[in-house]
């Protein structure tokens, strides 16, 4: 089966070719005869019934420095393309969000992977509510009493906003700490959204695991640790990819939400748990897969791609 497939992304031409998972996924689409097209979010636009894009066919290889040759800007109409991959990074603002609208105007004629409709209604960390029993204690609120009250009640908390990514903004307020309201004022100052608060998981120093899905089924994890002095593990803030397996409560986690993401065309998630704990449903433009193939060998690129051509057969 040969497809053509179209890359919605950042520039391609400044990727990490060995740590990001858009740059491995494209990779595989190539090395099974897929032809390839990349174009920027900016670059998509909607007029006269037809969704289009403006961008470059393109081809990969390994090769740091060298690793994309890009054809003339061409402008194409999405429903010709077989596949559409939705895989700009966050944040999660209302331009990637008109962009799960356009997109969503596809489905009758191509595959648009994640399945922008649910992506849009599953932000990663709304999703979580929906399984009330493998989360931590958690409340979403902007006003500052419903913070203060979780804050007694749970006395070491972290606190981030709704929509962040990348481990930016993320504090953790300990019991005896007093800039809860600062804090609030702050967030309250630049962004109209509201902030969520989680009871802190002393189990973070051991680190935060990230769990790849494909099609609802787990097919590996890596765990992350955060540096000394750090309560973010976040690779993109300094944290350490490190190897791992999936304990039978990290299963059962899966079981629970797998059904859930695949039913609503959530092809590749990676969700994040720490300590048992499930706390992010990462759907938007998960990573991840190029660490798990180093560690333990599993080409999870190649298992999205044999879901995605099981979906088309």
């Amino acid at each position: 089966m040969s497809l053509r497939v179209a890359f919605q992304m950042d520039p391609m031409e400044t990727v990490d070719i060995d740590a990001d998972s858009t740059f491995r996924i494209a990779l595989e689409a190539q090395d099974r005869g897929h032809r390839l097209f990349y174009y920027t979010p900016e670059q998509l636009a909607y007029a006269g019934g037809r969704v289009t894009a403006r961008g470059h066919e393109m081809d990969l290889r390994r090769v740091k420095g060298d690793h994309v040759d890009l054809g003339p800007e061409t402008e194409i109409d999405l429903k010709d393309w077989d596949v559409v991959w939705l895989r700009q990074d966050p944040p999660f603002d209302m331009g990637y969000i008109t962009t799960t609208h356009l997109l969503d105007l596809l489905k009758s004629s191509s595959l648009v992977v994640n399945d922008p409709f649910w992506v849009r209604n599953y932000p990663e960390k709304l999703l979580v509510l929906r399984f009330p029993d493998l989360i931590p204690p958690t409340t979403i609120a902007r006003t500052l009493p419903y913070l203060r009250e979780f804050k007694d009640a749970h006395g070491d908390i972290i606190v981030k906003p709704l929509y962040g990514n990348g481990g930016a903004g993320v504090f953790r307020l300990g019991p005896h700490d007093q800039n809860l309201t600062s804090l609030h004022e702050f967030f309250v100052s630049v962004s109209r959204e509201p902030l969520i608060a989680q009871k802190f998981l002393p189990s973070v120093v051991d680190g935060d695991k990230r769990i790849i899905l494909v099609d609802g089924e787990p097919v590996g994890a890596i765990n992350r640790l955060p540096q000394s002095g750090e309560v973010r593990s976040n690779m993109h803030v300094g944290g350490q990819a490190t190897k791992a397996t999936l304990t039978d409560r990290e299963k059962e986690i899966c079981s629970a939400i797998g059904p859930t993401l695949s039913r609503n065309g959530q092809i590749f998630v990676g969700i994040d748990v720490i300590g048992g704990y499930l706390t992010e449903i990462n759907v938007t433009s998960p990573t991840g897969i190029q660490e798990l193939e180093r560690f333990d060998g599993t080409n999870a690129a190649a298992l999205i791609w044999d879901a995605i051509e099981e979906r088309l057969a």
